[in-house]
């Protein structure tokens, strides 16, 4: 027996349909529709649940629920798409004149949505790896099928620090510009190059053994991690083991002495590595007062006075005093 509120309910819901009139087979595919998108839904929230926990991992958790979002999307138009449109032969048939419609007149968003698909498949980058794609550089902090976001750095801010604008990437321009990654291609870490000029009057042997010191402190961090880095990346591309041990270069420049500092760090922390190197070499150097750094400067030099011609000059003989 049914309740007065069901029954009123059910007259109502009755009422309804019969004041849209509906037929048995537009109800019956509304009703198809309505349940394979709830148990999409349903199946969703289900998996999502799952990862959440069993992982704490913030990138992982927002992969699973972009790549959860996107299937179920895809899921939803072939199952409604089937109910709607079973007049054609098949759902491929309706895909087929769909996709050559849009190919003519969505030129840009499909190239977006081919982009997103070699993201996807290739993976040349991901979400929070550090990248340069053309003139754009930063951090990808979303994918999404058209678009990438990038959090831009450099630009005025300089030494890779973020410059706090957000920069919308289309997905399309994947195959047409070069990417750089800084954190992939199975190697982490990037070479730092400090340049120390000095006076050509500076013990310049004594000041590259301290700069081997000063690299060898800063640029140790990071060479464990980087040689197992390495040996996995060598495994994927073919890449040539190095020495990843710090190293200082000696070069001859017009105001001096150049001794260059080379060490591993990680991209993010790139302008903190410098600043600490800095702060050690200055510290170091004002202990030594037989080195001193050079700049630019001009020097007149008088070949009669300072060259070989001053020994051909007479010399003034004077007697000695009686």
């Amino acid at each position: 027996m049914l309740s007065p509120d069901q029954s009123v309910m059910g007259s109502s819901f009755s009422r309804v349909i019969k004041s849209l009139s509906l037929s048995q087979e537009l109800q019956a595919q509304l009703l198809y529709s309505v349940i394979a998108i709830l148990v999409i839904i349903l199946i969703r929230f289900i998996v999502l649940r799952i990862v959440f926990r069993a992982s704490k991992n913030t990138s992982r958790r927002f992969y699973w629920r972009k790549v959860t979002t996107y299937v179920s999307f895809g899921l939803a138009v072939a199952l409604v798409g089937r109910v709607w449109f079973a007049g054609f032969h098949s759902l491929m048939t309706f895909l087929g004149l769909l996709s050559a419609g849009l190919a003519i007149a969505m030129k840009d968003p499909l190239m977006n949505l081919a982009g997103w698909a070699f993201i996807i498949w290739r993976a040349p980058f991901s979400v929070g790896d550090r990248i340069q794609i053309g003139d754009q550089e930063g951090d990808v902090i979303d994918l999404r099928i058209l678009e990438f976001t990038l959090s831009e750095i450099n630009n005025w801010a300089g030494g890779d620090m973020t410059t706090g604008r957000v920069i919308y990437v289309p997905n399309g321009v994947i195959f047409t510009k070069p990417v750089t990654n800084y954190s992939k291609g199975g190697f982490p870490f990037i070479w730092h190059e400090i340049p120390v000029l000095i006076t050509f009057e500076s013990d310049w042997k004594k000041a590259k053994k301290l700069l081997e010191e000063i690299a060898a402190r800063h640029g140790k961090l990071f060479i464990k991690t980087a040689e197992k880095e390495e040996r996995t990346a060598a495994e994927k591309l073919f890449i040539h083991s190095s020495d990843l041990t710090p190293k200082v270069y000696t070069t001859v420049k017009d105001s001096g002495v150049l001794l260059t500092l080379r060490y591993l760090c990680e991209p993010p922390s790139r302008r903190e590595a410098e600043q600490a190197a800095w702060e050690d070499i200055l510290n170091t150097f004002s202990l030594h007062k037989d080195i001193q750094f050079a700049y630019r400067t001009q020097r007149y030099y008088d070949n009669l006075l300072e060259g070989p011609e001053k020994e051909k000059l007479p010399t003034l003989r004077t007697s000695p005093k009686k």
